[in-house]
């Protein structure tokens, strides 16, 4: 008799048809991708908490454009948010074409994040309290009730994050190495979620 095992879950399969085994790999499987969706944003969230500022990048008029945007939040759930001015091109951008890029930077500590998302702009007006505070307040002269106020709010789909956290000289000896032995450098982590 084979086991299979989830946690705190033991199922036999002599007591199951092939159906309820199918289902049972299926919830497996989907255990799995929330356990590595929540693992995945609190890692992503670590990486990015602390550099604060991405670079936007949205569709304008069939060519690629970027701008340099700062997080608002706390904590991160799945969604980002950016303070915005309704009336700018970006938003105008996200009108047509929801699909944003998102990357952050960290040459100090080499950390590099690259997201994929859908983006909206929100006029929430218990977010835009919740995030409000003396530093966007700076871009907003009419303040937080301003006409012009607006959040743009990110659904993260799918990303990728880099974490060169070896020294330079053990990079260097990686790469000679690489290039004596055909093989490919370990420099750090590269890991990918998402769809």
């Amino acid at each position: 008799m084979s086991e299979y095992t989830l946690p705190f879950i033991h199922i036999y399969s002599k007591e199951l048809g092939h159906n309820s085994i199918r289902i049972i790999f299926v919830v497996i499987i989907l255990w799995r991708l929330i356990v590595s969706s929540s693992e995945h944003k609190q890692k992503i969230w670590e990486y990015i908490k602390d550099i604060r500022v991405g670079m936007l990048t949205t569709e304008h008029n069939n060519e690629l454009r970027s701008r340099p945007m700062h997080i608002v939040q706390n904590e991160y759930d799945g969604t980002i948010w950016f303070y915005t001015n309704i009336n700018s091109e970006k938003v105008f951008d996200l009108k047509n074409h929801r699909h944003i890029g998102l990357t952050f930077e960290d040459q100090n500590n080499e950390v590099y994040v690259s997201l994929t998302g859908t983006a909206k702009l929100s006029n929430d007006k218990d977010i835009i309290d919740k995030f409000w505070n003396p530093f966007v307040a700076a871009w907003f002269p009419n303040g937080k009730d301003g006409h012009d106020v607006g959040l743009i709010e990110i659904k993260i789909t799918k990303g990728e994050h880099w974490d060169s956290n070896s020294s330079r000289m053990l990079q260097l000896f990686e790469i000679a190495k690489a290039n004596i032995t055909n093989e490919y450098p370990d420099i750090g982590e590269n890991e990918k979620f998402g769809d």
